[in-house]
């Protein structure tokens, strides 16, 4: 296993890749991607320390799209051949990885729903609510803030939003009084709210018995 610090920006893997390992975040946020023609970017995720992105290319090891660095952030790059190991050795990890990618499934699934049939006002407050509780599953959120610290060109290529549409919902987020931004920081001030404008039900994070306050 080998780690590295990489800043913001760069890419870890790259789509049509054949790589030979999987990558762990061991600090800071990293996002999967694909690029269209004239550079226009689609974010697919946000994954925060304890996730590993790339899990998939243990069985596909042709990426179909990127892997980048949204933050400063420390990754850990495990070999493909140490990861079949240690499934051996420990079979009972199969299970644990096989319920990962279940987990991402449902994910992409939710942000589809997102994409196609939410408003963009329900969109940005179920990524928040979703963005919460993953924090916070990791002990990097709490008493209703957490973390923020993408851009919001980031924000808008992952909801499908021009910067400055992600600018006015922003302010309509605030003006109801549902978020605060500070420093990078997300302050959810009415998460009850929230989650029924937004329709939030969290079962698909596989987070059993993880409640918000």
């Amino acid at each position: 296993m080998t780690v590295r610090t990489l800043s913001a920006g760069q890419d870890i893997v790259r789509d049509a890749d054949r790589t030979t390992q999987c990558c762990l975040v061991v600090q800071g946020w990293t996002g999967r991607y694909k690029l269209l023609t004239r550079g226009r970017r689609q974010i697919f995720s946000f994954h925060v320390p304890g996730d590993i992105p790339d899990l998939e290319s243990l069985f596909r090891p042709v990426m179909d799209h990127s892997v980048a660095t949204l933050t400063k952030a420390t990754v850990a790059f495990i070999p493909h051949e140490s990861l079949r190991e240690l499934i051996a050795a420990h079979p009972g990890l199969a299970a644990v990885f096989w319920r990962s990618t279940l987990i991402d499934g449902a994910v992409f699934r939710a942000w589809m729903l997102g994409l196609g049939r939410r408003s963009a006002f329900e969109h940005m407050a179920h990524l928040f609510c979703e963005l919460y509780l993953k924090l916070r599953a990791v002990g990097l959120a709490g008493d209703g803030r957490c973390p923020l610290p993408i851009t919001q060109v980031d924000l808008g290529d992952a909801l499908g939003l021009s910067n400055v549409h992600v600018n006015r919902v922003l302010q309509v987020l605030r003006g109801q009084k549902l978020i605060s931004l500070h420093s990078s920081t997300l302050v959810i001030e009415d998460w009850p709210a929230l989650v029924r404008i937004s329709e939030f039900d969290p079962e698909y994070l596989g987070l059993e018995k993880l409640v918000a306050t």
